[in-house]
């Protein structure tokens, strides 16, 4: 029998604010619509404050640590979140006790937050976001000296205590969901793949102005953070090629996002004089990233070939089909996967094959269509959220014994009629049932009608 007022389940995450992490959001969101009572805990946002209730869902949130340099460093900031988490579940629970506790890796520490909660009857939910073994090996390579593999044993025996701690493991990919099974020891029938969809009913492109391409014919965007290992430096290389070798100075580069290296990107576009070329916008929010990557021409997914990129899934790629934006990107296992034929590939590390593949697709607007086209249509009809809540949910479900409404107790949401093509925030959205329109649209990229034209000469954005 349904209940009116079901489970309470708290999620645990360190690496970004809620709802900025876009995919335990639409998790939140899924279970709210389901039945399900939801806190979540996770460091503040600027400006965020120490409490909010948003949509249903309760936000506790800690002030972040400053960022960590070397080893030490990153053991503080786990050690600083884990506690003020520990402190803030004991406030969540004063409230009203929850029966599962989400834990969203980065760092795999908060299996040791569930035992004691486990004690209490507690079940532990893991959500493996990353894999942290294959993140120092891809910043710092296989370790040689002793101290470099004790660093590495002792993220391998986090991972492990972290899936033996689990009673349900969400994979985001068959990738990982492998790894949770072979290296993990998880029985497969404990595991479930829920990919972080795009939510293609508001993930939509629009008509937006000319202006944002900064006085370019063509404007090339990279969605996504900015560190180590996602590759944002061969961007710039890629830029530097189209700019001067292709003397393409009709190019604009727009990267929208933070991270570890936003410093240092902004120094090297500096130093390879590309200000005039490339905007850095820092953060960004949905209005935002909608009005970039329909403005854009081509997006690029340039992380290269390391052992954590090769087997994860980046968010970005499936984003930029969304709003049936052609992508260029390095051929990696699961890019592939995500991308299908729906995208140009370049052999990794390639970044002036990157530059040639963007100029040549950049100068073939039917190609451009084809591809954009066919990628909204595979992003709605494979990658879309919606089959994603219906697993994430029945993972609860099982786990609780509890008969929830489903994420969709309402059918599953559709786009709007003639009358609603305008999206919250007065944006003219393009008519997706009209393929000639769409196809149309990612051949050309339309402005919006009326947009004021751009200044003749842009300003320098590095």
């Amino acid at each position: 029998m349904r209940r009116e007022s079901g489970p309470h389940v708290l999620i645990i995450v360190q690496n970004l604010p809620v709802p900025l992490d876009r995919r335990v959001w639409l998790e939140c969101q899924a279970l709210r619509a389901a039945g399900y009572e939801v806190s979540v805990i996770c460091p503040k946002g600027p400006g965020d404050p120490a409490y909010a209730e948003l949509d249903g869902v309760h936000l506790y949130k800690y002030a972040p640590p400053k960022q960590a340099e070397g080893a030490f460093g990153f053991a503080w900031e786990f050690a600083y979140c884990w506690v003020r988490t520990a402190l803030l579940s004991l406030k969540v629970r004063k409230r009203a006790r929850f029966a599962v506790i989400q834990g969203c890796n980065p760092p795999d520490t908060y299996w040791a937050l569930a035992l004691p909660w486990k004690l209490a009857g507690v079940r532990y939910v893991f959500d493996h976001h990353d894999l942290n073994p294959e993140v120092y090996r891809s910043r710092f390579g296989e370790p040689t000296g002793l101290v470099g593999k004790l660093q590495l044993a002792a993220l391998k025996w986090l991972e492990r205590r972290t899936f033996r701690t689990a009673d349900r493991v969400i994979s985001t990919n068959t990738s990982y969901q492998d790894i949770a099974v072979t290296r993990g020891g998880v029985p497969r029938q404990h595991t479930t793949v829920v990919r972080s969809g795009p939510d293609t009913t508001k993930m939509r492109p629009v008509y937006a102005h000319e202006s944002i391409r900064r006085g370019g014919e063509h404007l090339v965007a990279y969605l996504g953070i900015m560190g180590p290992q996602d590759g944002v430096d061969g961007v710039l290389l890629a830029a530097e090629r189209i700019v001067k070798t292709h003397g393409r100075t009709d190019f604009r580069f727009a990267l929208l996002g933070f991270g570890d290296c936003l410093d240092d990107l902004k120094r090297q576009c500096a130093e390879l004089g590309l200000d005039d070329y490339v905007e850095f916008t820092g953060r960004v929010g949905p209005e935002q990233i909608a009005k970039y990557l329909s403005a854009a021409t081509i997006g690029l997914s340039p992380d290269p070939r390391s052992p954590l990129n090769d087997v994860s899934t980046m968010n970005k790629t499936m984003e930029y089909m969304a709003y049936a934006l052609p992508v260029v990107a390095y051929r990696l296992t699961e890019t592939v996967v995500s991308g299908g034929d729906c995208a140009v590939y370049v052999e990794p590390g390639d970044s002036d094959g990157l530059a040639d593949a963007v100029v040549a697709l950049a100068d073939d607007p039917d190609r451009r269509g084809e591809l954009g086209a066919a990628g909204r249509r595979r992003a709605e009809q494979v990658l879309d959220w919606r089959p994603q809540a219906q697993a994430y949910v029945g993972v609860y479900d099982s786990l609780l014994e509890f008969a929830s409404r489903g994420p969709f107790p309402d059918g599953w949401p559709r786009e709007g009629g003639e009358d609603e093509l305008t999206d919250q925030w007065g944006n003219r959205m393009v008519d997706l049932r009209d393929e000639q329109a769409l196809r149309a649209f990612a051949s050309a990229r339309m402005m919006a009608p009326g947009a004021r034209p751009a200044p003749a000469r842009i300003e320098g954005a590095g």
